[in-house]
């Protein structure tokens, strides 16, 4: 009988999960917060050891990105134990502060950015480990897509999810860059004239992509704001 009473509470948890898009936001959140936690440390590792500006680029970006999620997390969780108008005050702030955080991520990404369309970033990686990496970018593309999609579906007054969803889909289009990178450099050690430029303007593109993202998200941000108050 216990068992079955626990099994009950698990298929209920996984059903209010799967259904309340907020919550289910919050959660594969966390999840993102502590692998980019240990994928940010593990580049600043290799940045002290191998004295690597790329790592320590990349190091910085992904920090950033954890103080954005960790700092959209914590004002979420804050917000849910208050009253309707508290609880708007404090995403308003919350989303105020993560925005100009996100600006800063922008930043954070011209010299890894600039590196990669140079052929400067350092490649360890030959094919098979280039074609894992393409898998697990693969998965981050469509699942930050299909989230994106559904966002617009479903009607939620949570802007920190919207942030989150952003956050997340932006981290993925970087993963897009890296792997493009990679995989041009392990197949084209002396590279050509033609792949500098295709390096140049992908990443030119993606960059001007993620900006545009930002912009827009911070415009719609605020207008929110404004209509709250």
């Amino acid at each position: 009988m216990a068992d079955k009473t626990l099994f009950d509470k698990i298929k209920t948890a996984v059903v209010k999960c799967k259904n309340d898009y907020s919550l289910n936001t919050i959660i594969s959140s966390a999840v993102s917060f502590l692998l980019t936690v240990l994928f940010a440390l593990y580049n600043g590792f290799l940045g002290i050891i191998l004295s690597s500006l790329w790592h320590t680029g990349i190091f910085v970006f992904y920090m950033l990105l954890v103080v954005i999620r960790g700092l959209i997390l914590a004002g979420e969780r804050k917000s849910s134990q208050k009253n309707d108008i508290d609880r708007q005050d404090i995403r308003h702030k919350t989303f105020i502060v993560s925005s100009i955080m996100l600006l800063l991520l922008n930043l954070s990404l011209i010299c890894p950015i600039a590196m990669m369309a140079r052929f400067e970033k350092p490649v360890n990686a030959k094919l098979i480990p280039a074609i894992a990496m393409a898998a697990y970018t693969t998965y981050k593309v469509t699942a930050s897509s299909v989230h994106i999609f559904k966002q617009k579906r479903i009607k939620h007054n949570d802007i920190l999810v919207s942030e989150l969803r952003i956050i997340g889909f932006i981290d993925a289009l970087v993963s897009i860059l890296t792997l493009q990178n990679t995989l041009i450099m392990a197949e084209n050690s002396d590279s050509d004239a033609d792949m500098i430029a295709l390096s140049a303007a992908t990443s030119a593109i993606v960059y001007i992509v993620i900006v545009i993202i930002t912009i827009h998200l911070i415009a719609s941000g605020i207008k929110r704001v404004k209509k709250k108050d």
